[in-house]
């Protein structure tokens, strides 16, 4: 789903614009996101959280050289399932089982 998509199911949920859903999606993120910088949680109960993580200055390798490098310490947001989201009962389609091809005449496997 796209923020366009979003923009219209807010906009059909709530019997509002798409100009105003896509306010109030604005104002959500942005709230979100001066809060997360400010260090505080966002908890929206049944629905998750979002919350700042600090990450430690580390060192790493670059993958086609093996050079060691060093990797700065950062803040990532993060987001955290509460619990109408953490079983949404969502099956997953199980694989086909493989078959086995008989090999053509007269060619060795």
């Amino acid at each position: 789903m796209t923020k366009a998509d979003l923009v219209a199911k807010i906009a059909e949920g709530a019997g509002i614009t798409k100009i105003q859903a896509e306010k109030a999606v604005a104002a959500f993120t942005g709230a979100v996101e001066t809060a997360l910088k400010a260090g505080d949680k966002v908890t929206l109960i049944g629905f998750g959280t979002f919350s700042a993580v600090a990450r430690k200055a580390r060192t790493g390798r670059n993958p086609q050289t093996g050079k060691e490098i060093k990797i700065p310490a950062k803040t990532n947001g993060k987001f955290s399932p509460g619990s109408g989201l953490k079983d949404l009962g969502v099956k997953k389609t199980a694989k086909p089982a493989a078959t086995k091809v008989a090999p053509a005449k007269g060619k060795k496997i």
